[in-house]
């Protein structure tokens, strides 16, 4: 088995484009054990699509993947996930936000669904599990029960308590980040619901990841990356002071117009971190309701997948890195 390569100091210094339809969204880095290689699956929007009414663009969606053999700096697309399938949904099948973690013996994976022609934001959401040992065939497991009707952006990591822990948004609930626990992850039938763990503005897009003594969570407000930390991940999460707690508000601009980082994964190598978001470079709103219609052509609808590295301060604060790292911020 080969090891993977670490993560270059230039990671994503070229944004990553989806060469379909010019809409990477949502990404998930995952090290390739058997190839040495980074593979990065991520939601795959139809931004460049015309003809599509209202916000069907961002639904009946795949998930790509594209593999880096240099650590990261460069990304060659690969195709979308087959096999990613589930009962009772209604075609198209809508496929958001997956995240990817190795447990035990095998990968699992967690995964937004949503059946049939969507136009708007409204109509049932699950998070469904699948498994891997290979990171290229999936088998689907379950959906996970969690009490409601609308819930995406899954994110799952093992706390200091020793439980695994899903975060995850409600959509019916103000859009706030709850979570479910388990001591046995791979058994979808074991997760509970433990409830609300970050209140305050609607948000999605949780991520929880380890670093300089601390769980950290990052959310995306739309406006910047919200950060959080936690003693053990399970609970007592207190926002950022600095900068209203948020970071990566201003990471390119469009007309003299800040465009933030949105919906990220972190990777952490060695004592410090990649965030690796998405914007999108040609629009500089917020709300993904203003990208209804076609009047302005499909242009702002566009993203792409960027990175920056972060360090844990001595003050306990997560800051981006002032390390060299090749030019990237």
């Amino acid at each position: 088995m080969t090891m993977h390569p670490a993560l270059s100091d230039r990671l994503l210094a070229l944004p990553y484009r989806d060469p379909v339809h010019d809409g990477a969204t949502d990404p998930v880095l995952v090290a390739d054990p058997a190839s040495g290689s980074w593979l990065m699956f991520y939601t795959q929007r139809r931004a460049a699509a015309s003809g599509l009414d209202g916000v069907a663009w961002v639904h009946g969606t795949g998930i790509g993947v594209a593999r880096s053999d240099d650590g990261g700096m460069t990304w060659s697309y690969e195709g979308v996930v087959e096999g990613l399938d589930a009962p009772g949904l209604a075609r198209p099948v809508t496929r958001w936000a997956p995240d990817v973690v190795r447990i035990g013996d095998r990968w699992v994976m967690f995964l937004t669904l949503l059946g049939g022609h969507r136009t708007d934001w409204t109509g049932p959401a699950r998070i469904a599990q699948y498994t891997s040992t290979d990171l290229r065939a999936w088998a689907f497991q379950a959906y996970l029960d969690l009490h409601s009707e609308r819930v995406i952006d899954a994110a799952v990591t093992r706390c200091g308590d020793g439980l695994y822990r899903l975060w995850y948004k409600d959509e019916t609930r103000g859009s706030r980040t709850y979570a479910a626990v388990t001591a046995t992850p791979c058994l979808p039938s074991t997760w509970e619901v433990e409830g609300l763990v970050i209140d305050g503005r609607p948000h999605e897009g949780p991520k929880v990841f380890v670093l300089g003594g601390w769980y950290w969570m990052i959310t995306d407000e739309w406006r910047g990356l919200a950060v959080y930390r936690s003693l053990d991940g399970a609970g007592g999460w207190e926002r950022q002071k600095r900068d209203d707690g948020l970071v990566l508000r201003m990471p390119e601009t469009f007309e003299g117009l800040p465009v933030v980082a949105r919906h990220a994964d972190v990777v952490v190598q060695e004592d410090r971190a990649a965030i690796v978001y998405f914007t999108h470079p040609q629009w500089a709103g917020a709300d993904l309701g203003d990208m209804e219609g076609e009047a302005t052509g499909t242009a702002h609808r566009r993203s792409h997948i960027r990175a920056a590295w972060f360090d844990v301060s001595p003050a306990g604060e997560l800051l981006p890195s002032d390390r060299p790292t090749g030019g990237l911020r």
